[in-house]
């Protein structure tokens, strides 16, 4: 392992806005934030909204800024990347943002009932011989609506055609309700809240000119 990540997984140690996994067994006794997240650390009532494969967490900290009457919280697994989330959160001092290093298939147990109002997954992987492991999948959907309150939105941008068609295809055999669906948002008008913030990997797609697709669903 190399001596950046090993300085990065240091200094996650001492990041006030990030939770991790190790410290925690969710499974066996409850997250101390379960049910908890506005009293205890964001100390408000604001909308709290996931993004679910942050990262670097560069939309999470873009949609924080945009959207302070929100509350935002980042989650990945993977250390040496939500680091720059989180140092990017505190060097803003941005108060309406968090970041959580779990598995997003454990997300039910860091979350209670109706906590979270909006989820976002930004360009997951699109799993193509996997479906059951794709972020939008009835299996993870499963454990969204276990979170999510009646009125929240699951809002998906990807690169990927063949997930953009899935979910659009899926949706009504799930009884999923398709609330907007954009083969292209940059060929479309009026999107800039879709458009103006963009992640490492958006704007290496963007100049492979590879096409960026958005959906917006209800799931309850």
């Amino acid at each position: 392992m190399g001596k950046d990540k090993l300085k990065r997984f240091a200094e996650n140690e001492t990041f006030d806005n990030l939770f991790q996994h190790h410290h925690f067994n969710a499974r066996v006794e409850p997250f101390k934030l379960k049910g908890k997240w506005h009293s205890d650390f964001f100390k408000n009532e604001n909308p709290i909204v996931l993004e679910l494969g942050c990262g670097r967490g560069e939309y999470t900290i873009g949609m924080a800024q945009q959207f302070l009457n929100k509350n935002f919280i980042g989650v990945d697994r993977k250390g040496a990347r939500i680091w720059r989330g989180c140092k990017d959160g505190i060097e803003k001092k941005l108060k309406n943002v968090a970041f959580l290093r779990i598995k997003i298939e454990d997300i039910e147990y860091y979350f209670d009932e109706n906590e979270v109002s909006e989820i976002w997954v930004t360009f997951p992987d699109p799993q193509p011989r996997k479906e059951r492991k794709r972020l939008i999948s009835p299996n993870f959907i499963s454990k969204y609506k276990k979170i999510i309150d009646a009125s929240g939105i699951i809002h998906l941008k990807t690169d990927s055609r063949e997930l953009y068609e899935y979910v659009v295809k899926t949706a009504p055999i799930e009884k999923w309700k398709l609330i907007d669906h954009i083969a292209n948002i940059y060929e479309s008008e009026n999107l800039s809240v879709l458009t103006e913030i963009q992640t490492f990997y958006e704007k290496r797609w963007l100049e492979e000119r590879k096409m960026i697709s958005y959906i917006a669903l209800s799931i309850n």
